[in-house]
């Protein structure tokens, strides 16, 4: 017999599980965005309201739902005028739980707007 259990809310001994950043060891945000210009445009996202330009290659995620704590960004990839380049915090401020900063570069470490970008974020617990 194959079925499946929908529930709107899990009580636990610790407290209530009512949404997916509840739980550990799955993704607590990730998006998936474009950019024109200076223009970032979100193509696909989870627990992301929106990537704000701060400046060339420096950007900023705003959180749908703040993280309960510590996070760590597990993947990024990003892709400048047809180089490959990376995704890198901008400095020791840029993780709080309600947004994070981060830098785009290009294959020769300089700051650069991405055509693509995306990154993945999992909560420490």
């Amino acid at each position: 017999m194959a079925g499946g259990i929908v529930v709107n809310t899990i009580n636990t001994d610790t407290g209530l599980f009512s949404t997916n950043n509840a739980y550990l060891g799955v993704a607590k945000a990730w998006v998936y965005f474009s950019v024109s210009g200076t223009t970032p445009t979100v193509q696909n996202s989870f627990n992301v309201s929106s990537i704000t330009y701060n400046a060339t290659g420096d950007w900023t995620a705003t959180f749908t739902t703040a993280m309960p704590n510590a996070y760590s960004v597990a993947a990024g990839f990003t892709r400048v005028s047809g180089n490959a380049g990376m995704i890198n915090a901008v400095n020791d401020t840029s993780f709080t739980t309600t947004t994070f900063r981060f830098g785009t570069v290009n294959g020769s470490s300089a700051f650069a707007n991405p055509l693509y970008a995306g990154i993945v974020i999992f909560n420490q617990g």
